[in-house]
């Protein structure tokens, strides 16, 4: 299943996407992870030194590889050059398994604790005021569309803050969204904007409550959040010493927040899965770019990229 956590930035949610890998790495299960938060502190949340989460490959500097890869022998995509971040899959295009072996997962990806972790990339020098993060996070947005994983695999992604999300159609790549919420009503704020948004196209959004410390939050969050509200996890020594360079193992958490995770795990594991609607909405959102700024970047009608006959997952990946 694919999974995103977004929320207020500050709420944790980079702290809940790396506990949630490394509870679902504990339990046996693989888990293919991406930071697409502008910060970039997922691989030392999952327990890399600094020097080694600096030293990571990063999916924005292989983009040429990775268009080149997923577009195969794709008689619509006329080259790589012609392939925007939301260019769907088509018959001839690579379909890409999280786990395999191939030039984009040994270019792009690396093991962190047990997890095979790829990045976004940081701002540059030469980003700065003159390019939105958007930009980095394309390349994800791609892979996604061409990615296709199966019963008992999770792919994880930790999100940009609050409803930058929205800003590309990467919102809608995940069979389950988990939006980390505070006891605040900054953070209430937050989720009720998200999930505004999120309505219209059907996202499954379920929330995380985090920092909570007594009754009152707990009930604070029922009565905002209501049946969104699937679990909560209060302070936890585990994490303020990994905060600190020491890392534990996920069996190391406090019991209440391991059943935190364990719900959220449940709750991911009982989310339909939906391919026909995952293909039907990268269509969507790639001929909103397509007319907005990708026909005139590229010089031709994207809308002919486009395969109405192909719906991406296991079975077309079994008949590649």
């Amino acid at each position: 299943m694919k999974v995103a956590f977004v929320g207020k930035g500050g709420s944790g949610k980079t702290t809940l996407t790396s506990l949630f890998a490394a509870y679902l790495t504990g339990s046996g299960c693989p888990v293919l992870a991406i930071d697409a938060d502008i910060n970039q502190h997922l691989a030392v949340a999952l327990g890399a030194s600094a020097e080694e989460a600096a030293a990571l490959p990063t999916l924005g500097e292989h983009l040429p590889l990775i268009k080149d890869w997923l577009r195969g022998d794709n008689p619509r995509i006329t080259s790589a050059d012609a392939m925007i971040k939301t260019t769907p899959p088509g018959r001839g295009s690579r379909l890409v398994r999280p786990f395999e072996d191939n030039p984009v997962m040994a270019a792009c990806f690396r093991d962190v604790a047990g997890v095979r972790l790829g990045v976004t990339g940081r701002f540059t020098e030469d980003d700065l005021g003159v390019a939105c993060y958007h930009s980095k996070v394309g390349a994800a947005e791609l892979l996604l569309n061409h990615l296709v994983d199966d019963a008992g695999e999770y792919v994880v992604m930790d999100m940009t803050a609050g409803a930058d999300a929205f800003a590309s159609g990467l919102f809608t790549r995940f069979d389950v969204t988990f939006l980390v919420c505070e006891p605040t009503l900054r953070s209430v704020g937050v989720y009720r904007q998200y999930a505004e948004y999120a309505r219209d196209f059907g996202v499954r959004l379920a929330v995380v409550g985090n920092k909570v410390t007594d009754d009152e939050d707990v009930e604070f969050l029922r009565e905002q959040l209501g049946s969104d509200l699937v679990c909560w996890l209060s302070g936890s020594g585990h994490v303020r010493a990994a905060e600190r360079g020491r890392a534990r193992p996920i069996t190391a958490l406090e019991p209440h927040n391991l059943e935190a995770l364990a719900t959220a795990r449940s709750t991911v594991d009982s989310a339909p899965r939906d391919w026909a609607k995952f293909h039907r909405q990268a269509v969507e959102f790639h001929l909103r770019n397509a007319r907005s700024w990708g026909n005139e970047r590229t010089g031709a009608d994207l809308a002919a990229q486009v395969d109405p006959e192909f719906v991406p997952g296991p079975p077309a990946l079994a008949g590649a």
